[in-house]
């Protein structure tokens, strides 16, 4: 067959894949500037296939170690067909390979949004033969030649920038060289590699399922998501002879316990990744996802109006409410500007299981405290742990296949079971289970929470417990579509002790994200500044809990905290004093000033990317023409902060100073005039006064 050229171009994003005549189908370039024709050995060119798939049984053809290259039958796929499809703002690309050998053939899908650099990506499997094929992996993008641009060898050029994540430590990134990553050139390849996964039902324990991998003399950056609830896997390393490739894919035997037979007949669609292409760096790349991340969410008002939140858990009433504790503080959040109240832990009768609530802690019942809820002008909510059974639960005696199980036993963590939402009886009782809690109690927000992680899989009808897992995670996402199918209105907040559960399989679905259970409000700060690299501000939940011991300047930390996110307010809110409770009013009218325009606002971070022990921070968001920072003082001995904003601050303000242009000013709190030190329209630097230690600001520019 004759050579053919398939070519996409979206945005900054150039995509370009080669058919050989041999009919080998190659991916030769994958970003953000035109192709520069090259001249590649036969091992280079061979190693560009557009996808790894690993069947047992068959052999690798490259030294590997446990890299997830030189597959078979990948490397034996053979070009059959090719489609470009509209739908709606997106354009489709598949492309169908398939192996003689053994009948499998296999499509490449890739989704191009308009306006967009970046493409979601998953491959689908077919068993098209008269054999059963048990497959160890399959890729959902593969990529060689991420550092080809430019001249440099890719040690010397490339760093990658990695999510950290961990219960209270959530969104540290970390930004270091590949060898100092630990991947270093030792020949014409090595059997090392960089390889990140998260397994089980907490998808961000360890890390967030995001990189970025910035190739410093290019100026460019090739970024990716995985969007998957579970077990996910990506790997970064070098490949014959000196590339630099990506893979990225869903569970698989070696990092996720996953393997399945597909039979004649039979199909399997890998979980979907999004990989993209900016010029620029860090902010530029984090920018892109987040416009991406806006378009494929599922429209909803929430996102819109982004009512503020009461939660009386945190620094509150810990999961033991009363009519007489919980009453004051439904009275202390109407007043404060709150519109929503959400009764955390401990409503309900006896264990997690059931759901139904005391008897003994609400006066007349919860339908009568969710009714002075309503009187107040708030939304009634109630936290719920729903994919959890206690063992001690009535519910605990349904039979071993509503729960995951390995080898004839129950899986428990912290005394729970996990519901396997597979199961048809386990979805007809998680939807009896909230379709009555709205309709007796009026409840129009839920906070979904997960304290578990239920580890491999289940190997209850499944061949494997990473495929069992698989199968339930697509269940629950399944039934999270249909409940808003059925309650369009309803508004949830995603939890897994905070961001252990922090992707966006999941927030494609619910409009509000968990991002910390962090109890100390200083530290707290630092994940606030960080969080709108991997989550927009609008579905960031971050708490502030002012307590009664905390002075003026605690309560406006605190507030800082959630001025560019979404307000999770907590705290013994009834108890603060005058002064406290005016900074609370204060903050959440200027947050209600300026959260229509948060779902439009694109981040950055002048003073780099924050981690929880920064001595100082700053998290800019421009919104329309102007610009509005979130300052942070840590334990930084110096007053002023000087912030360079470069390009951010173009076209926002003018003049030499603030007294001069009176367009640069304290936003919150409105009294601290002497915040704005000088203002260098000229240089577009910032100097921000901040009078003590654990002190912060929000700053207007325009």
């Amino acid at each position: 067959m004759a050579m053919i050229r398939i070519e996409h171009h979206e945005a900054m994003l150039h995509v370009l894949i080669e058919v050989t005549d041999e009919g080998s189908v190659k991916l030769l370039h994958f970003a953000s500037g035109t192709y520069e024709e090259e001249t590649l050995d036969d091992k280079s060119y061979a190693n560009r296939r557009l996808v790894d798939v690993q069947i047992t049984g068959e052999d690798h053809v490259i030294h590997h170690g446990l890299k997830h290259i030189g597959t078979v039958p990948g490397t034996r796929l053979k070009y059959q067909s090719h489609l470009f499809s509209e739908a709606g703002d997106s354009r489709r690309l598949e492309i169908r390979q398939s192996d003689a050998a053994t009948g499998l053939a296999v499509i490449s899908h890739f989704q191009f949004y308009k306006g967009l650099s970046l493409a979601r990506t998953w491959t689908e499997l077919r068993n098209e033969g008269g054999h059963p094929l048990p497959v160890e992996y399959v890729s959902s993008f593969a990529y060689n030649g991420a550092a080809k641009e430019g001249s440099l060898p890719w040690d010397q050029k490339m760093m990658l920038h990695l999510p950290r994540n961990s219960w209270c430590g959530e969104v540290q990134w970390q930004q270091h060289s590949l060898p100092e990553w630990g991947l270093s050139r030792v020949f014409d390849h090595s059997v090392n590699r960089l390889s990140v996964h998260s397994l089980g039902t907490w998808s961000s324990y360890e890390h967030l399922p995001v990189a970025i991998l910035e190739n410093t003399e290019s100026g460019s950056c090739l970024f990716w998501q995985i969007e998957h609830n579970g077990s996910w896997q990506w790997e970064l390393s070098d490949a014959e002879v000196n590339e630099l490739y990506v893979r990225l894919s869903g569970p698989n035997e070696d990092e996720g316990h996953w393997s399945r037979t597909l039979q004649p007949g039979e199909s399997f669609e890998s979980v979907p990744a999004v990989a993209g292409a900016v010029q620029g760096g860090f902010t530029e790349a984090a920018r892109e996802l987040t416009r991406y991340l806006r378009q494929v969410r599922r429209k909803n008002e929430d996102n819109r109006t982004l009512p503020v939140v009461y939660n009386d858990f945190m620094h509150s009433l810990w999961g033991d409410p009363t009519t007489a504790r919980v009453q004051p503080l439904v009275d202390a959040a109407a007043a404060a500007g709150c519109e929503i109240y959400c009764i955390d832990a401990g409503w309900y009768e006896g264990e997690l299981g059931e759901w139904l609530p005391s008897e003994g802690r609400f006066e007349g019942g919860l339908a009568a405290m969710t009714g002075y809820i309503r009187s107040k002008g708030l939304i009634p909510g109630l936290w719920l742990e729903l994919e959890s059974v206690h063992r001690d639960s009535p519910l605990s005696k349904k039979p071993d296949d509503w729960f995951f199980c390995k080898r004839g036993r129950r899986v428990v963590d912290a005394g729970r079971y996990q519901l396997d939402f597979r199961n048809p009886e386990v979805v007809r009782h998680a939807d009896d289970t909230v379709d009555r809690l709205i309709a007796e109690l009026g409840i129009g927000y839920f906070k979904f929470d997960y304290n578990q992680n239920a580890g491999t899989g289940t190997d209850i009808a499944a061949e494997s417990l990473g495929d069992g897992l698989l199968g339930h995670n697509r269940a629950y996402l399944a039934w999270a579509d249909r409940l808003f199918l059925r309650h369009p209105e309803l508004i949830v907040e995603s939890c897994a002790s905070g961001g252990m559960r922090m992707d966006y399989a999941t927030l494609e679905r619910f409009s509000l994200q968990c991002v910390s259970d962090q109890m100390d409000y200083r530290l707290m700060g630092m994940i606030a500044a960080a969080s709108p690299s991997v989550i927009p501000p609008e579905q960031a939940g971050i708490w502030s809990y002012p307590l009664t011991t905390s002075d003026d300047e605690a309560v406006i930390f605190n507030m800082v905290n959630v001025m560019l996110s979404r307000v999770i307010l907590g705290g013994p809110l009834a108890e603060l004093g005058e002064a406290g409770s005016a900074l609370v009013r204060e903050g959440i009218t200027c947050y209600q000033s300026l959260r229509q325009e948060l779902a439009e606002s694109a981040a950055f971070w002048p003073l780099g990317i924050p981690q929880q022990h920064s001595s100082r921070a700053c998290l800019g968001l421009q919104l329309g023409g102007r610009i509005v920072l979130a300052v942070w003082r840590m334990d930084q001995e110096e007053e002023l902060i000087e912030i360079p904003l470069g390009k951010w601050a173009k076209g926002a303000a003018q003049g030499k100073n603030a007294g001069q242009s009176g367009n640069v000013r304290c936003l919150y709190p409105a009294r601290a005039e002497s915040a704005v030190a000088a203002w260098d329209a000229e240089r577009a630097v910032l100097c921000v006064r901040l009078p003590q230690t654990y002190s912060a600001r929000v700053i207007e520019i325009g």
